[in-house]
């Protein structure tokens, strides 16, 4: 389930019936609430510009603003990404 908080830690471009997309979003949802932070996802077949750029590679994963994954999200990263010092909370 995404979240829609004003300013996530997490954003995850996505797109409707991508299965990568939801195997990223249940280890994101599950590594976020560990963290205490938060997520929210972007579908990029709502903006074409987004969907021309991201189009191959959904999910996409940001993290503080900075691309962090794509396809696939690295479990050991992202949970090391939202522990590092200076993360916002």
């Amino acid at each position: 389930m995404s979240q829609s908080p004003s300013n996530p830690r997490v954003r995850v471009y996505v797109r409707q019936n991508c299965h990568l997309c939801e195997v990223a979003l249940e280890t994101i949802a599950r590594l976020t609430t560990e963290a205490h932070t938060s997520y929210e996802t972007v579908d990029i077949d709502a903006d074409p510009a987004l969907r021309a750029q991201w189009t191959d590679q959904v999910p996409v994963t940001f993290v503080d603003g900075v691309q962090h994954d794509f396809w696939r999200v690295d479990e050991n990263r992202l949970r090391a990404a939202l522990a590092a010092p200076g993360a916002r909370s």
